[in-house]
């Protein structure tokens, strides 16, 4: 019976995709990054549609001229309360290559919700030319890149000074983050206070910024963590459930052999 039962909530973890033992501890040498409490942890958790939407808002207008989310395509944000029309009308924004046409020749169309998001360099060569000799990470997956992805990412785009401390210089094009590992980035501060404008009228502070664009990376690396959340649900009553039933049967057995 016990064994039942911790099979049932193992089962139920694996499905959810949360651990028995707590959170994931924090790499060794790592800055300890600070808690952030997001509206899609836990079992029960989901995530925010506002967050999400501003999120997209600041990604499109702060995050898109260097950095990519190849995996996810325009039809996608659908499932994020996006109706039809709002999504064909951003989709259309941008161009993307297509063809070859009768011709043979390739040729540039407005996207339909069908493609994946337009990715802001043709090829490495030019993102690389384009950024210093950096090469700026695509954004799919960010948050699952490393433990605590999420927390990291929002110290990251929190954790900028203005001036590095005493004893450190910086390299020439470089800036101090408190939390990006060896302390000098190449991205310059992103964010700031007002960098964008919330179409909801939500005050645009720099935490709130981050927070909005970090939920919507989160979705976009796990977009099927919702579904994945509610079928861990439906397993954990089936198994209760079923676990209930054998235990009576196991009475009922017995007790005739009794």
């Amino acid at each position: 019976m016990k064994k039942t039962l911790l099979s049932a909530f193992a089962g139920l973890a694996m499905v959810l995709g949360i651990s028995l033992i707590g959170a994931p501890a924090q790499a060794e040498g790592d800055t300890a990054l600070p808690y952030q409490d997001w509206s899609w942890s836990g079992p029960f958790g989901t995530f925010e549609r506002a967050a999400l939407r501003r999120g997209l808002q600041v990604y499109s207008e702060v995050c898109s001229g260097c950095h990519s989310v190849k995996l996810v395509a325009y039809r996608n944000l659908m499932d994020i309360g996006f109706a039809e029309d709002e999504v064909k009308t951003f989709a259309a924004e941008f161009e993307v290559e297509d063809g070859p046409d009768a011709d043979g020749e390739m040729f540039t169309r407005p996207a339909v919700p069908a493609d994946r998001f337009v990715q802001p360099f043709a090829n490495e060569n030019a993102a690389r030319a384009s950024n210093n000799g950096a090469l700026p990470p695509d954004l799919s997956l960010m948050t699952k890149a490393r433990k605590n992805g999420a927390d990291y990412v929002y110290a990251l785009l929190t954790g900028y000074e203005e001036e590095a401390p005493e004893g450190i210089d910086l390299l020439e094009g470089m800036s101090y983050n408190h939390y990006f590992p060896g302390n000098q980035i190449a991205m310059a501060p992103p964010i700031d206070d007002d960098a964008v404008e919330y179409a909801d009228g939500t005050e645009a502070s720099k935490e709130q910024i981050a927070r909005d664009v970090v939920t919507f990376l989160a979705w976009a690396a796990e977009p099927e963590l919702e579904e994945r959340k509610r079928l861990g649900i439906k397993v954990l009553i089936f198994l209760l459930v079923l676990t209930g039933l054998l235990y009576a049967l196991k009475r009922k057995i017995w007790a005739d052999l009794h």
